[in-house]
């Protein structure tokens, strides 16, 4: 069993800079803490976290609250989060919120009774309320939708991301650009449809709402709405789809319509989950960092708990766009 010691060793550092580092103090230089965290992964280094907390009655453990286990996006979040915590000695329980804001508050309830040492939270909506953990002085993380109260978080700029893949299916010759995004009130839902609007105006394209939907984050509802796009009498021509979930649902109805991807209509997609790549033709895509996301969260996270007098800041990542066959004319 490694030792402190032992990683100080190999670290090049002190036995305080290695508690310090595992501990997420902000006195610590960033490299030096990284220093520390690949000479603990290297030597299988676990604190004793239950030790740890004791004094403040807190378990080693981190609740993490997402949107959708089953979307590949969330589940990058979590393998980032987990990634870190288990560094340092933190377990991690997920849990499913549903995009449903009662079962979310009963998670939290969850957290403050189970004594979590933070929250990583995907907010449900502009409904979702940290009053509970911040009075008990939990700390909380957001990540991919902002909270309305001052705490950490870590945002992707989807906005312009969205801007981009639009302006991308005008560049190719695409006349009528449809938009399916996600229910009014979730920020990502409202910053993608904005961003789409963006490049309309941007294009000097009319945004009309013939060839606009919203719709639940879930496949079942994005089949339906590609369905009444495309089978009205001005239907679009291309398509941007807020998320790979809700693209599965577009991939089934053009499928049932006999419309092919990049030849009979274009589609861009949020998200690159795995499969993506491999369908025919492959999906062209907005690729947000989610590991990079849980990663951030999971750091920020441990550093509020070790100083809570730290204040709040807001990391916002880049998304890329990779262009494949169901875009390109």
């Amino acid at each position: 069993m490694a030792t402190i010691n032992d990683v100080a060793v190999k670290a090049g550092v002190s036995t305080a800079t290695v508690s310090r580092a595992l501990n997420g103090k902000s006195t610590v230089d960033p490299a030096l803490v990284a220093r520390v965290l690949e000479a603990a992964a290297e030597l299988g280094y676990q604190p004793n976290g239950p030790a740890r907390n004791l004094r403040r009655q807190e378990t080693a453990v981190l609740a993490l609250i997402i949107s959708d286990v089953e979307n590949p996006f969330f589940t990058s979040i979590a393998r980032g989060v987990e990634d870190v915590a288990h560094t340092v000695g933190y377990s991690v329980v997920l849990c499913n919120s549903d995009e449903n804001p009662d079962k979310e508050r009963r998670y939290i309830d969850v957290a403050i009774q189970e004594r979590v040492a933070g929250v990583v939270l995907s907010p449900t909506g502009t409904a979702t309320n940290v009053d509970l953990l911040a009075a008990r002085g939990t700390p909380v993380v957001a990540v991919d939708r902002p909270l309305p109260e001052a705490t950490d978080m870590v945002l992707v700029d989807t906005r312009h991301a969205a801007k981009e893949a639009t302006a991308h299916l005008i560049a190719q010759g695409y006349e009528r650009v449809g938009c399916i995004t996600g229910p009014p009130g979730i920020r990502t839902a409202d910053d993608r449809l904005a961003g789409y609007r963006d490049a309309m105006r941007a294009a000097k394209r009319r945004s009309s709402a013939k060839v606009v939907r919203r719709t639940g984050y879930r496949a079942d509802g994005a089949r339906q709405a590609t369905t009444e796009l495309l089978t009205q009498d001005e239907r679009p021509d291309a398509l941007l789809v807020a998320n790979s979930t809700m693209a599965i649902g577009v991939l089934d109805a053009l499928s049932g319509l006999g419309l092919r991807p990049g030849k009979d209509i274009g589609v861009v997609a949020f998200d690159d989950a795995p499969w993506t790549p491999l369908v025919s033709p492959p999906l062209s895509v907005v690729s947000q960092p989610a590991y990079e996301i849980g990663r951030i969260a999971a750091e920020l996270l441990l550093a509020r708990i070790a100083d809570t007098t730290r204040e709040p800041t807001t990391t916002t990542l880049n998304a890329t766009l990779i262009t494949r066959g169901s875009s390109r004319r």
